[in-house]
């Protein structure tokens, strides 16, 4: 693990990263999603064996700072100063939820989407039913009902990050998800709640490209047996896709 400083916009971060397999040439970029590090996207650690791996923790996550209140835009701004700040091109990012959205504003060669936020679906009933009761009592000051509206995402964080998170909650990126110029994989988990199948199937309605279901939920790739086959799945696709086609002939030596 290594920590670097950077500036951006005039603001300060320490962004933690790993490095794994530096002497290869291609690189694969692992962005986690809200409220996660990079050590759960380290279970791709012994896949993707001849690519350089980057882990990153995102600023306010993992041992990454961030004092400021930001937005997907400037997360972006941040990950991609830090990727020339160390001379990474951005040939593959693999990329978890909120990931998603971030991955897609860095425009890598191949943008892999495991479960990406972005698309804004209607909210259940009761969840609009809880919006509607807490707005209605916030005037008042009733504190002993806040802590049944507040989202298992934010508990326990810094007021920074829970105004960041508000920005970055329920923000739509049709547009910049129709409007992406790469090559793009989209994966779901077919159990996952928190992206569900309608709102993979608009991805790839946005993309023009099409999508593959893998058993599991929101973290479908991450610790149990199913999820080891669901990597399997995941590095045969990103490994053989149509993009990559002519990485021999790039990357070969001499």
């Amino acid at each position: 693990m290594a920590l670097r400083e950077i500036k951006v916009n005039n603001k300060y971060f320490n962004i933690s990263y790993e490095i794994l397999n530096s002497d290869k040439k291609e690189n694969i970029i692992f962005l986690h999603g809200w409220g996660a590090n990079k050590e759960i996207m380290k279970v791709f650690k012994n896949y993707f064996k001849d690519f350089r791996h980057i882990y990153i923790d995102m600023p306010g996550f993992g041992k990454s700072s961030n004092k400021y209140v930001l937005t997907t835009k400037e997360y972006a701004e941040v990950i991609n100063f830090f990727l020339e700040d160390l001379a990474i091109s951005k040939d593959i990012i693999v990329a978890h939820s909120f990931g998603g959205k971030v991955a897609t504003l860095l425009s890598p060669k191949l943008l892999v989407l495991l479960a990406s936020a972005g698309i804004v679906l209607p909210k259940p009933l009761m969840v609009r039913i809880k919006i509607a009761i807490y707005k209605f009592l916030k005037p008042f000051g009733v504190s002993k009902f806040k802590e049944k509206f507040i989202s298992s995402d934010v508990k326990g964080m810094s007021q920074n990050m829970y105004e960041t998170f508000k920005n970055v909650v329920d923000e739509d990126f049709s547009e910049e998800f129709k409007n992406f110029k790469g090559k793009v994989l989209i994966f779901g988990g077919t159990n996952d709640s928190a992206i569900p199948y309608e709102a993979i199937k608009e991805q790839g309605k946005l993309f023009k490209s099409d999508i593959i279901m893998l058993n599991g939920g929101h973290y479908f790739f991450f610790n149990d047996e199913e999820a080891k086959v669901n990597r399997e799945i995941i590095e045969f696709n990103v490994v053989n896709h149509p993009a990559l086609k002519d990485r021999a002939s790039r990357f070969t030596d001499g």
